[in-house]
């Protein structure tokens, strides 16, 4: 059975929902434990606005935006502080609108502790210049670098160090200073046998893997990731990113292949995803083709859409790549059981016959936590 380490997930991951109020508004956390959030991603639920991200490294009014490759901007009317149960923001209009309802998923790392690194050795394997906050419990780290192109070649590799103790599955990062893509690297990724063979997905577009710039070919190791020389690392510009590992019963970041089965009314038997635990948030993107609905997003906070009376039923998703407003209907629907979650439908987005998907999962409740298992809701 799948024990954890981690017996309250909350402690490290909480989803918050909120109405906007165009003024000063507080958003405190209700988990079973107090979250002070380092990496905050919200998004506009009722109306079509643009995806936030805040991290407690980069600081407060510092925003990205994951539908779209803009450069970081400073938002003095976005989130203002990071509490230590929830967090502030102002009256800007993506985050705070007035009347428009709203989610915020929030991680924890170091509470903004910071360990620098500074730039090293020259030629292949030099080491980037970089801060990282890392939270070994739950496997997150942020961290902010420079990138090293100018001392790479062709298929020459940097590293760059994350501080989990131990190798992170998956590495999320953004040029800040430029527009560029957002890079999704590792996580099992189709095209290649571990996802960290110069291949990767933008979770700013519906594209499948390619490999049409040079990001890694290694995989990362217990003190690196090594980045390669086109953009993940091109020189003197800077870089966010977020690296996770995996932990038992609190996090699962792989890949599936879909059986197609399923009609919009969900009621043929659609591809189970084990990842030993009741999952509270989960987002899945066909990787093989860009066909599909892009990069959906389910969490167990936000309540379904409809008159639905089924319990591990949920059917509203949010689109990481898109703009648009919180949708939802039988055709959208996952369940989420005690050790996984399970597909409805055969619709492309989520479950295309033949067709590779990668996911992310974190945990509501681990499928055994004090020597008792978990149930569906």
């Amino acid at each position: 059975m799948a024990y954890s380490t981690i017996k309250d997930p909350s402690a490290h991951f909480q989803t918050a929902l909120y109405t906007g109020n165009a003024g000063f508004n507080t958003i405190t956390n209700d988990g079973n434990s107090d979250l002070a959030p380092d990496l905050i991603w919200g998004k506009c639920r009722s109306t079509s606005k643009a995806h936030f991200w805040y991290d407690s490294t980069r600081g407060a009014e510092k925003r990205l935006e994951s539908d779209n490759t803009g450069a970081e901007d400073t938002n003095t009317n976005g989130i203002l502080n990071f509490y230590t149960d929830g967090f502030r923001t102002a009256s800007g209009n993506t985050e705070n609108d007035n009347g428009e309802t709203y989610v915020a998923w929030q991680w924890k790392a170091n509470g903004g502790t910071t360990t620098s690194v500074s730039a090293s050795g020259t030629g292949n394997g030099c080491v980037n210049a970089c801060t990282h906050q890392a939270n070994t419990t739950a496997g997150f780290s942020i961290i902010t670098y420079t990138g090293r192109d100018d001392e790479l070649n062709n298929a020459h590799e940097s590293k760059l160090t994350h501080g989990l103790g131990v190798a992170p599955k998956l590495f999320i990062c953004k040029r800040r200073d430029s527009a560029d893509d957002w890079f999704y690297m590792g996580g099992d990724q189709a095209s290649v046998r571990h996802g960290w063979y110069n291949g990767f997905l933008s979770l700013n577009d519906n594209d499948a893997v390619n490999g049409n710039h040079y990001v890694s070919n290694t995989e990362p190791d217990a003190t690196h990731i090594f980045l390669g020389n086109e953009k993940v690392n091109i020189a003197s510009a800077t870089y966010v990113g977020y690296a996770f590992a995996e932990v038992q019963g609190y996090s699962k970041f792989g890949k599936y292949v879909a059986n197609g089965s399923g009609t919009d009314d969900g009621t043929f038997n659609g591809t189970f995803v084990y990842t030993g635990f009741k999952p509270a948030w989960v987002m899945v993107k066909r990787a093989s083709y860009s066909a599909g609905d892009g990069w959906e997003i389910w969490d167990s906070t936000r309540p379904s859409r409809g008159n639905i009376d089924a319990t591990n039923y949920i059917n509203n998703k949010i689109n990481a790549s898109s703009t648009g407003a919180e949708s939802g209907n039988v055709y959208d629907a996952v369940d989420f059981l005690s050790n996984g979650f399970k597909l409805r439908t055969g619709r492309a987005g989520t479950n295309a016959s033949g067709s590779t998907y990668v996911y992310m999962a974190f945990a509501e409740n681990p499928f055994v936590a004090n020597g008792i298992p978990t149930t569906a809701r």
